[in-house]
């Protein structure tokens, strides 16, 4: 089952960030290719978003190979969409970079930040973590409203 995690403090555009749950979920197996995911409706209602917002997230996603819609049937992950777990790695560097610059904080201190704060995690793991280590507080497809 996909589930997506919405953060709406994160500056990035709401398909963005949907585009990004459906990578997270190939690289840890949530999803494998030839799962289906929900269709454009169903997940705009579960995130409370336009629907145009996720069918742009998936259209993106079609053209970069990861999903295709089989008419009549429903939208699926893509034989051949791999785990691209580098990828995946770059762009949350890249974002905690850039969130970083912009509170002026710089690359050292990050980086050290980062360490200390993956040395306390390991040895206390903070249950209010949902898959993937995103803030549960977010909006996320499989919520009871």
């Amino acid at each position: 089952m996909l589930v997506v995690n919405l953060d709406p403090r994160d500056p990035r555009p709401l398909y963005l960030q949907i585009m990004d749950e459906v990578r997270r979920a190939l690289v840890v197996g949530t999803l494998r290719p030839e799962d289906p995911v929900p269709s454009v409706r169903e997940l705009a209602s579960h995130l409370v978003v336009n629907p145009r917002t996720v069918s742009q997230a998936y259209q993106e996603l079609e053209r970069e190979g990861v999903l295709y819609v089989q008419r009549g049937q429903g939208t699926f992950v893509a034989a051949r969409a791999r785990a691209d777990r580098g990828a995946l790695a770059r762009d949350v560097a890249k974002r905690a970079l850039l969130d970083a610059r912009r509170h002026g904080v710089g690359v050292p201190e990050l980086i050290e930040t980062i360490r200390r704060v993956a040395a306390e995690d390991e040895e206390q793991p903070s249950p209010t973590l949902a898959p993937g280590g995103r803030a549960s507080e977010g909006r996320k497809h499989g919520d009871r409203k």
